[in-house]
C-alpha cells in the first residue's frame, strides 16, 4: 500500500479527485494542514463523490507532525525541480510520495528533507510549468502500482 501526501493543498476539486483516486488505488491519503479549504467544501465533495467514506484520509497539523507520526518505507517528493524521472524509481509497497500545493510546489526544506535523489519529476515540455495536481498524483501512483503488479488492486 502506498501513501500519498498533499502538503497544504489549495484547490478543493483537486483534493476531491485525489480522494477518489486513492480510494480506488487502495492508497492512504495524508493531508498536511493548513488546507486552503474546508473538508466539507461542496466542490471537494462533488469531485470526491461518495469516495470519502471508502478512502483512508489522515490529517496532520504540520509536516513535522506527519514525520513524527508516520513510518515511511521510503519518502519521495514530486517536484518540477527534481532531476530523476518517476519512471526511474523501483517503487515498493509502503513508499510515500509528497506533493506540494498547486500554486507554489513543495518548499525547499521538504525537498532537502527527502534528499535530491528522492525528488521525482514528470517529464514535460520545456515551456510548461506543471501538471494539474490530481493528474500528477495519478501518473506517479499508477506507475508505482504497475511496478508491484497492482498488488491488491483488481
Amino acid at each position: 500500500m502506498f501513501h500519498i501526501v498533499l502538503f497544504e493543498p489549495e484547490i478543493p476539486p483537486n483534493t476531491g479527485n485525489i480522494i477518489r483516486l486513492t480510494a480506488n488505488a487502495g492508497a492512504y491519503l495524508h493531508l498536511i494542514h493548513p488546507l486552503g479549504f474546508d473538508l466539507n467544501d461542496k466542490q471537494l465533495r462533488r469531485a470526491g463523490m461518495d469516495y470519502r467514506e471508502l478512502s483512508r484520509v489522515v490529517e496532520h497539523d504540520s509536516f513535522e507532525n506527519f514525520i513524527k507520526n508516520h513510518t515511511a518505507n521510503r519518502l519521495f517528493a514530486a517536484s518540477t525541480k527534481g532531476e530523476k524521472r518517476y519512471t526511474n524509481v523501483a517503487f515498493s509497497e509502503g513508499d510515500t510520495i509528497i506533493f506540494g500545493p498547486e500554486t507554489r510546489g513543495l518548499p525547499e526544506d521538504i525537498l532537502n528533507y527527502t534528499g535530491q535523489n528522492n525528488i521525482l519529476r514528470i517529464p514535460m515540455q520545456n515551456n510548461s510549468r506543471s501538471l494539474n495536481l490530481s493528474n500528477a498524483v495519478a501518473v506517479i501512483l499508477y506507475e508505482a502500482l504497475r511496478q508491484i503488479n497492482f498488488g491488491g488492486v483488481a
